[in-house]
């Protein structure tokens, strides 16, 4: 994190499941340099359900809002659920802007076609079964609705050819699909060639996060036509 100053804006960072901190420094190094001040934050993602991953940053995340002028959030893959609800259960008076790296916003069918399996459980945890595209009614009202400045960025090339074969229909990074992405409410959406695990260190990627945070949209050459 860096040094406290209440004239300055904050990023909160936030990892996708069965990923660290260090999985976010690219962006991190990024907004650091554009005079944010930036709290990259890990969580119990494969111990916890959304809920429980939530309530854990919540001090942290409390606490920092609190020191900077407005707060603004960055995450990847299921830290973008995991900060829907976190934002439901503790959203801050200085709340600026989102922004969120392949969300599973409506789900994944690679969840749904492994949920069932003992090896995914044991190694996603609770909140890998939460990835599903159906979800329970107790879940989508821990996830709120959107009502906060979002972007979102997409990618469609994939590393994972046989996951994308099988399971994703459309154009996906490999473990969400473009159209699964999308959340009402969104205030942009932005489709680029990257794939789901490596997004973060794209030059495109962390210029169009930063370009968002500063304005509120992404480029005009938007690949999402």
């Amino acid at each position: 994190m860096s040094p406290d100053d209440p004239a300055r804006e904050g990023v909160l960072l936030l990892h996708g499941i069965a990923r660290s901190p260090a999985a976010m420094r690219p962006l991190e190094r990024t907004l650091a340099s554009a005079g944010y001040a930036t709290l990259n934050l890990g969580y119990p993602a494969r111990r916890c359900d959304l809920a429980g991953c939530a309530e854990a940053i919540a001090p942290a995340f409390t606490a920092f809002a609190a020191r900077v002028k407005r707060i603004h959030i960055v995450t990847h893959s299921m830290g973008g659920l995991v900060a829907r609800v976190l934002l439901t259960r503790c959203r801050p008076d200085n709340l600026g802007r989102v922004v969120m790296l392949g969300p599973p916003s409506q789900g994944s069918e690679v969840a749904d076609a492994l949920h069932r399996l003992s090896l995914y459980r044991r190694f996603f945890g609770p909140a890998g079964a939460e990835l599903v595209t159906r979800r329970e009614s107790a879940l989508e009202a821990r996830l709120g609705r959107v009502d906060y400045p979002l972007g979102i960025i997409a990618g469609h090339r994939s590393l994972y050819p046989l996951a994308s074969r099988l399971w994703l229909c459309g154009p996906n990074d490999g473990r969400v699909t473009v159209a699964r992405t999308r959340l009402d409410g969104m205030a942009d959406h932005i489709v680029l060639p990257v794939a789901h695990p490596t997004m973060m260190r794209a030059p495109r990627v962390r210029t169009e996060t930063l370009r968002f945070l500063m304005e509120g949209r992404f480029s005009a050459d938007n690949t999402d036509a």
